[in-house]
């Protein structure tokens, strides 16, 4: 019984420390995007992988800065932005919905 209540309480407290990957990316409205990114506890996205994608090919690959952050040229055609935080942390965001 005392088994079941420590096993059923450590799943309560490991879903506890769970957090999600979030990223919002903005036009400036001066030809240049501005992509924030963290998680859902608060955890900074500094050194996240981030990239940029054109026709299924990578135009663009670099890390979130230390203020987790990247800050890139729009793309004259279609395109999505990728934050990868690894296995279940992904987001993509198409180009068509970054908006002023």
């Amino acid at each position: 019984m005392y088994k079941k209540i420590l096993i059923s309480l450590g799943l309560c407290l490991g879903s506890a420390n769970a957090h999600t990957a979030i990223m919002s990316c903005f036009d400036n409205g001066d030809e240049n995007i501005v992509c924030e990114g963290g998680f859902s506890d608060g955890s900074s996205a500094s050194g996240i992988l981030f990239y940029i994608k054109q026709n299924d090919k990578t135009v663009l690959e670099t890390r979130m800065n230390e203020d987790s952050e990247v800050v890139f040229k729009k793309p004259l055609s279609e395109y999505t932005v990728h934050f990868d935080a690894g296995e279940g942390h992904k987001i993509t965001i198409k180009g068509e919905d970054i908006v002023e």
